[in-house]
């Protein structure tokens, strides 16, 4: 395997691991970054949806006593099989729409130019439902000075985890954010920011780590055995990276909301447009 490519794998997993969890989404950073590299091919397009499940293993184990908990009284107990009914309600529609369309949206919209247009549409959904957020709830508390409707994943119902789940399905359009669209669109629906958030962390585990196994699947015939040292890096990198960003995020939402985020989006994606139609960077699919 060439050190070189392994390197932009880790390079992968670093920028995956960071920017999953964050309203920034991840999938378009890895579609960016992997134009600057050269990272690009039907073979890098299924890695950069496989490493996603690095991830996910970090949701895993930052939640394991929760998750563990949850498997053990599935059978018997009503808080536990509530959280599994809702993660699944959650998770359909995004499954649905991404089996139906999700061909269509890696052939037009997985490129630099769509993304960076929408980095600046969702900072600007973010900026907006920042300023309506704090007219609401007040500035002195940012989960709320009035108590949100939703304050813990278990007060959930059926009906919420419909609602997040149809918002999940705008990340289909890569450079909207999974992340962004189901925390922001919760705390629309009535959330508290850190339900928001852990809810967000919670509904990634089905939905990226199916969208990664079906990748692999239905790209198998464009991989082979010796790309499996690239997707272990970028696994392994992400992983590690993803964990540090999730733990430094729960700290963070308890004292900050998203405008920063939303910022960084809108000015982001206009270096990118700007680059890309001033000809300074001859940015790639």
């Amino acid at each position: 395997m060439d050190p070189i490519l392994l390197i932009k794998a880790a390079l992968m997993g670093v920028v995956e691991g960071l920017t999953e969890f964050l309203p920034i989404s991840s999938t378009g950073h890895l579609i960016l970054a992997g134009s600057l590299m050269g990272f690009t091919g039907e073979a890098a397009k299924v890695f950069d949806i496989a490493i996603q499940t690095g991830a996910m293993f970090a949701v895993i184990w930052e939640y394991r006593r929760r998750l563990i908990g949850t498997v053990a009284g599935v059978a018997h107990d009503p808080v536990a099989q509530r959280f599994v009914r809702n993660l699944l309600i959650a998770f359909m529609p995004a499954a649905v729409l991404g089996l139906a369309f999700g061909k269509v949206v890696k052939l037009h919209l997985f490129h630099p130019v769509p993304v960076a247009m929408a980095f600046i549409v969702g900072g600007v959904v973010i900026l907006f439902v920042e300023t309506w957020h704090r007219r609401r709830y007040g500035e002195r508390d940012l989960q709320g000075t009035r108590r949100a409707r939703v304050e813990s994943v278990d007060d959930m119902t059926a009906l919420d985890a419909l609602k997040v789940g149809c918002m999940q399905c705008l990340a289909l359009i890569p450079g909207t954010s999974r992340s962004g669209a189901t925390i922001i669109g919760a705390m629309v629906f009535g959330f508290s920011r850190q339900c928001a958030t852990e809810f967000s962390f919670y509904l990634g585990i089905p939905t990226l780590m199916a969208a990664g196994a079906y990748s692999v699947w239905k790209e198998r015939a464009a991989l082979h055995a010796s790309d499996l040292p690239m997707f272990a890096v970028g696994l392994v990198v992400s992983f590690f990276s993803a964990l540090l960003c999730i733990r430094w995020l729960i700290r963070y939402v308890s004292t900050h909301d998203f405008t920063v985020f939303a910022w960084y989006r809108i000015a982001f994606g206009a270096i990118v447009l700007a680059t890309a139609w001033g000809g300074w960077v001859s940015w790639s699919a």
